[in-house]
């Protein structure tokens, strides 16, 4: 087998469990490419050195070279592992070293015992929709996909106006501080922030969620994932702000953007252990009692 590990800097208390995971693979024989800004924090932090230890600092170098890639962080992590896997179908593994941690589902306790079930195949391949971003000015040209949501917010204090159509039809004119159009998996991001649904993976729908709108009558709103939405933006304030998922950037108020499900989707390794329906209870607290 052969993996790639991609990752952020963790907290000293998670150093001995990463170095119990590398050494997991090396007594398993996994062959191991480490992206390379990881590899070195893992040189300081674990004294990780191996001659068996290839290093790739873009997406090309593990495409069609590794079986599935292992994401040591939280959630945002995986947001930035996507777009090393991008369309190469590689699974991603997600070890969670921060908190909530919906994505990056496995434990530091549970690393043993979900690389067992990994080196058995004893998982499931979950597959998750991404949204595809076109626009007037070609943003994010270099990967313009998100896992979780695309947003347009403002800069200032002002409002920003959306016009937002669907497949051609107009739906409204959102008076807001932004809009976010979100996959199910981002269901339990930001859109869950500003009071929209939470949607189960395969769903097949968008969500789009006002952040604060003017109109306190707007809601969010569920579509079909076979829906076209076009955004036009107005307002006062010259530039505003876009984003796909954590990577944003500036963009001026006469831009239009399209956005579609890509066609491609994200592969999630889900071990049999793990539902989408336990992580909910687990991760917000449902049915605790607060009161003890």
């Amino acid at each position: 087998m052969r993996v790639a590990v991609f990752g952020r800097n963790f907290d000293k208390g998670f150093r001995e469990y990463v170095k119990i995971f590398f050494e997991i693979l090396q007594k398993n024989n996994i062959e191991i490419t480490v992206y390379d800004k990881f590899y070195e924090f893992l040189k300081k932090e674990i004294d990780l050195y191996s001659d068996k230890i290839q290093i790739f600092s873009k997406h090309l170098e593990i495409k069609n070279k590794v079986d599935l890639l292992f994401s040591i962080g939280g959630d945002g992590t995986i947001l930035d592992a996507i777009t090393f896997v991008r369309d190469s179908n590689i699974p991603i593994v997600g070890i969670n070293t921060g908190k909530l941690g919906f994505l990056a589902s496995i434990a530091k306790d549970e690393i043993e015992s979900a690389l067992n079930s990994i080196f058995k195949k004893d998982y499931t391949v979950e597959q998750r929709t991404l949204l595809k971003v076109e626009s007037t000015s070609g943003l994010f040209e270099e990967f313009p996909y998100s896992l979780n949501e695309v947003a347009v917010q403002k800069v200032d204090s002002g409002m920003i106006t959306v016009h937002v159509y669907i497949d051609g039809e107009f739906l409204n004119s959102y008076w807001a501080d932004g809009l976010l159009v979100s996959t199910p998996t981002g269901s339990t991001a930001y859109s869950l922030s500003v009071g929209g649904p939470i949607i189960i993976p395969q769903s097949g729908n968008f969500i789009i969620s006002p952040i604060s709108p003017h109109n306190l009558t707007v809601r969010p709103i569920v579509l079909p994932d076979t829906s076209k939405l076009q955004l036009k933006l107005e307002g006062r304030a010259l530039n505003y702000i876009a984003s796909l998922d954590h990577r944003s950037l500036m963009i001026k108020n006469t831009e239009e953007i399209t956005i579609s499900k890509a066609e491609f989707k994200i592969q999630l390794i889900k071990l049999t252990n793990t539902s989408f329906y336990k992580t909910l209870r687990n991760k917000l607290m449902w049915g605790v009692d607060k009161r003890n």
